[in-house]
């Protein structure tokens, strides 16, 4: 009934608020004993036994955020089950030191919470693929009651609305959120527990199933038998979750999803570059990289990894010269009518070198950039004309600071001889050398 999903959902907000309070001001042992439960029946005097109920909370979130559909008038409780799972596990925030052996951690990789890692897995990411919008606020839980209950739901309203500005201290509202966090809440949720789940600490003695859930998921058109070296394995579409990877890239958690499954799932790395519209995924990672200044550095660190990635691929290298773009709005330096997906992908990296060289300095940027470079210059054809003279530009640059460089190591070298006349070493004249081949080489 409409009466027990609200309930519910208030239930799972008060528990939500106040594992913030716990988790943040106490230790995990503290917070322990705050889920312990002890039973006397009346009259008794000896000593009872304990029951932990953390395993139990724990096991009851996993269960609805799997078996409840997701529709209108279930979508807070879902959202919150998924908050709330989040908050019991931002406990490595007030730590400084790794948790290895946390009591969260240990429960959810081991005993009553182990079965279900796969569905939640599996869960988290469809619900990351619907992008499913929020119902309008009391549109699906205080309907109008024709027996005079719509004014005790209004007044229930209220009072939530005022316990939500108090806990919240009044910021609900007070910084302007992403629009796409806002149109789909449960998603973005979904993505950053999948994320955190993903990145667990391995135990002593088992590795992380959630991670091993997503290093082994593959195709529903796949046929092939799973492995039963790994109990977590599952099937989902993967044509679903690759047009939700490339429309969803503006956030950074998605770029981190991206990356997290290129480079660890193999199923997923053969199907996306075997797509023939690698266009749509390439794109918005260039214009990451493009609005460099408006992105943090993690964000632009995940999207030149995942270029990184793909253009260790040869096919991959071929294929972007024979995608044809046409009129390439957001690349503001040129008017770019008509070029080819390569070119582009050469003239965005060398941005990005060009604007570190000036800005941030960044040597490992430098070397991912340069590497990037490398990788696609075996199948460099049919260049569009102002990414050859881009390679230029950047080559005689590059030159020049190399030579520039050169001749100060040269002439501190020959100070610390004592004689300006003196020759450079054997050694030091070789290393040089060297040096300046692989430099060639290279770009």
């Amino acid at each position: 009934s409409h009466l027990f999903i609200w309930q519910a959902h208030n239930a799972l907000f008060i528990i939500c608020c106040l594992l913030k309070v716990f988790i943040s001001q106490m230790s995990e042992e503290e917070l322990q004993l705050h889920f312990t439960y002890e039973e006397k029946a009346p009259g008794s005097y000896g000593r009872t036994e304990c029951e932990d109920l953390i395993e139990e909370l724990l096991c009851c979130l996993i269960q609805l955020i799997v078996e409840i559909p997701l529709l209108d008038i279930t979508y807070s409780i879902s959202l919150e089950a998924v908050t709330t799972l989040i908050v019991f596990l931002s406990c490595q925030l007030f730590h400084k030191e790794i948790l290895r052996e946390s009591i969260i951690h240990k429960y959810l990789m081991h005993g009553r919470c182990l079965p279900y890692t796969s569905r939640l897995v599996k869960t988290l990411l469809y619900n990351f693929i619907r992008q499913e919008r929020s119902p309008p606020p009391g549109t699906h839980v205080f309907q109008q009651q024709t027996d005079g209950g719509g004014l005790l739901y209004g007044i229930a309203s209220g009072v939530a609305t005022g316990l939500w500005t108090v806990f919240t201290l009044g910021g609900v509202g007070s910084k302007p959120t992403p629009q796409l966090e806002q149109c789909s809440p449960l998603a973005n949720q979904s993505l950053l527990l999948l994320l955190v789940l993903a990145n667990l600490t391995d135990a002593p003695d088992t590795p992380n199933p959630y991670r091993q859930a997503i290093m082994s998921f593959k195709n529903t058109q796949d046929s092939t038998a799973f492995s039963s070296s790994n109990p977590h394995a599952f099937q989902i579409n993967f044509n679903s979750l690759y047009t939700a990877l490339c429309e969803q890239q503006k956030s950074d958690q998605a770029t981190l999803l991206l990356y997290m499954l290129l480079h660890q799932n193999s199923n997923v790395r053969t199907y996306v570059l075997a797509r023939t519209d690698i266009e749509n995924l390439v794109l918005p990672i260039l214009e990451i990289l493009y609005h460099i200044e408006e992105r943090n550095s993690h964000h632009v660190y995940m999207a030149l990894i995942i270029l990184l990635i793909l253009t260790e691929d040869d096919g991959f290298n071929r294929s972007i010269h024979e995608v044809i773009l046409k009129n390439i709005t957001w690349y503001a330096e040129r008017v770019l009518t008509e070029i080819s997906l390569g070119s582009l992908l050469i003239l965005v990296v060398i941005r990005t070198i060009q604007y570190n060289m000036t800005r941030t300095r960044d040597k490992y940027l430098h070397t991912n950039c340069l590497a990037a470079l490398a990788n696609m210059s075996a199948q460099f054809r049919s260049l569009h004309q102002y990414a050859a003279q881009r390679i230029i530009s950047l080559f005689s640059l590059l030159s020049k600071k190399h030579n520039k460089v050169l001749e100060q190591a040269t002439q501190s070298l020959r100070g610390s001889l004592g004689s300006n006349d003196s020759p450079l070493p054997d050694y030091v004249s070789i290393k040089l050398n060297v040096f300046s081949k692989r430099f060639k080489i290279e770009v």
